[in-house]
């Protein structure tokens, strides 16, 4: 377990991170979100003792990370995937870790087979593609077998076999009761792997709750419909007080999950209707929402600002609707 309670990190005036307080907890994944420059680097290298808060404080099991012996076996970590010696074959890099920390050599070729380098385990690692690295790196956190495991973007240059596994690797670990605590910044990656989210903005705490809670708390749900027979299903969804929003021509939208609710009025009044469809807002645009007033970096479409395209207007019809 990871706890970290009012940490809080200055660089001069700059607040990098500002008075956080959470619980990463076993047996779950718990993901780890926020805009670039909104602290989460900082806050991994601060849980591992290699930036000093100026405030605050994390723990690791009840300890500080320089208060662990042999560290590697109650923590591991990936948060630089070329943290090596360009000289030093994959073999060689993880028996220095393994012989520093009193780690069986064994564990070493055990390692290696679990990400699949052990065919170049032998050749040196300044050749090592940037998905051949990050294997090395999760390899050396996974070294020590220990309890808690923390990976800072884990996805980086691994192609799509990689992450699949990659994916059910941190699921096993989590699944035999260890601390799983990820970074990322794929957020379809995210929704496909995270139990729990901590998200941060600007430094600060946004939201510390589990995945489907976080969605519904910031996103919108609505019913998606297309009829042929627009103004008559206007009518009658009027009638039985459901507010329609128009989106284009020839779509209508009614927010909530009443999709049953329009599905047997159409059916009770002899409606055709081309769609029925409940939308569910993904992980991205929930943290999109969330997110909109701590992001520090904005980009845009290459058109000079204010000559932006606005949004199309949506024409609501409620129960005050009558038509002319």
């Amino acid at each position: 377990m990871i706890e970290l309670e009012g940490l809080t990190k200055r660089y001069g005036e700059k607040v990098a991170v500002n008075n956080l307080t959470f619980t990463v907890r076993p047996g779950i994944i718990t993901g780890f979100l926020g805009p670039n420059g909104a602290g989460k680097s900082t806050t991994m290298r601060m849980v591992l003792g290699l930036d000093r808060p100026t405030a605050g404080d994390v723990r690791i099991d009840g300890k500080h990370y320089d208060q662990l012996k042999d560290p590697l076996k109650y923590i591991g970590a990936l948060l630089e995937a070329k943290a090596w010696h360009g000289g030093r074959s994959a073999y060689n890099h993880l028996l220095c870790l393994a012989q520093s920390n009193g780690i069986p050599t064994s564990r070493v070729r055990e390692v290696l087979d679990t990400v699949g380098l052990t065919a170049v385990a032998k050749k040196k690692t300044k050749g090592f593609s940037m998905g051949m690295g990050q294997r090395l790196g999760i390899a050396a956190a996974l070294l020590g077998d220990p309890r808690i495991l923390m990976f800072d973007e884990p996805v980086n240059g691994l192609d799509p076999e990689g992450i699949h596994w990659i994916r059910n690797l941190m699921k096993s670990l989590a699944a035999q009761g260890r601390t799983v605590f990820v970074s990322s910044h794929l957020m379809s990656e995210m929704a496909l792997t995270a139990d729990h989210l901590v998200v941060i903005g600007q430094g600060r705490l946004l939201a510390d709750t589990s995945m489907a809670d976080f969605i519904a708390e910031n996103s919108r749900s609505y019913v998606r419909i297309r009829t042929p027979q627009r103004e008559r299903l206007l009518d009658v969804l009027h009638e039985a007080g459901i507010t329609v929003v128009e989106s284009g021509a020839e779509v209508l939208e009614v927010d909530g999950d009443k999709s049953e609710a329009v599905g047997e009025l159409a059916a009770r009044h002899q409606i055709v209707l081309h769609e029925l469809s409940p939308q569910r807002a993904s992980l991205e645009e929930a943290f999109m929402q969330l997110t909109a007033e701590s992001v520090e970096y904005h980009a845009h479409d290459g058109r000079p600002a204010g000559q932006q395209q606005p949004a199309p207007r949506q024409q609501a019809w409620g129960s005050d609707w009558k038509r002319g």
